[in-house]
């Protein structure tokens, strides 16, 4: 039986006021800031990985175009590449109403900027530092696998190409992939970037993260094969349309299932 009349409902006589002298038990831990901050905490649709990585002239970016709706390849439209100003581009695995979201606090960010009129714009490196707080103070109990950002940029003739997640981990690298690519395409970029940052040309690039990408798409059952470029160089960013990768699944007749079954 509930002892709190509190809890009976509202008395059909609002002049007794049972609020008032049983007021309703809370037994939640106090916390200042509990009330304010939200996170998502079952997300819904989500993005899989992103693909970076550094070469002569600049950053290159991949991404495909899949949100997926849990298990079902919902959304196949979905930029998951964004630029920010003339310097950056921004991409997002996770949940896709959080990219959202960053995505707003940057508009707003770039629109105060520009009313500012003092000769300064944000670089990916301001960006970064922006983002490593924000993606810090908005931390959940979710996989940072899933939940991270690659920020890729070039300005003033410097490269940069950064990662954030959840759980406040920042690192810079010549390579770097989130989600499902952080176990698979992470090893084939190192072995075809790391060393040959400075030599790599913009095409060898491009071919690099196709190749990865066929992989995933070979591997990941939350990818899809139809994906968006994004390089930026000291002539600003460029996005490419959706493109479609070539794939061949003629391999899959000589695989043969466990057990008794090997021909």
């Amino acid at each position: 039986m509930d002892h709190f009349p509190a809890n009976w409902g509202r008395p059909r006589n609002d002049a007794i006021d049972l609020y008032a002298t049983h007021p309703r038990p809370n037994n939640r831990a106090k916390d200042a800031f509990a009330d304010s901050v939200q996170r998502t905490q079952q997300p819904i649709v989500t993005g899989t990985s992103v693909l970076a990585i550094k070469f002569k002239d600049g950053i290159m970016m991949a991404a495909d175009n899949l949100a997926s709706y849990g298990s079902l390849a919902r959304f196949k439209d979905v930029q998951r590449l964004q630029a920010f100003g003339d310097y950056t581009v921004i991409g997002a695995s996770g949940d896709m109403s959080d990219f959202q979201f960053i995505q707003r606090l940057l508009d707003d960010i770039a629109v105060a900027e520009i009313a500012a009129q003092d000769g300064h714009d944000l670089g990916p490196v301001e960006i970064h530092e922006y983002m490593s707080q924000v993606m810090y103070g908005r931390r959940s109990k979710l996989d940072p696998l899933w939940n991270s950002l690659i920020i890729g940029g070039f300005k003033d003739g410097k490269r940069f190409l950064s990662y954030v997640d959840l759980l406040g981990t920042t690192y810079t690298a010549s390579t770097i992939a989130t989600g499902y690519g952080s176990y698979i395409a992470q090893p084939l970029l190192r072995k075809a970037v790391e060393g040959y940052e400075d030599v790599l040309t913009g095409a060898q690039a491009r071919k690099i993260l196709e190749d990865s990408m066929r992989v995933l798409f070979y591997r990941d059952a939350r990818s899809l094969n139809k994906y968006q470029l994004a390089s930026i160089t000291a002539a600003g960013v460029q996005i490419s349309d959706s493109l479609h990768l070539e794939t061949s699944w003629d391999f899959a007749e000589g695989i043969r299932g466990y057990g008794a079954q090997t021909q």
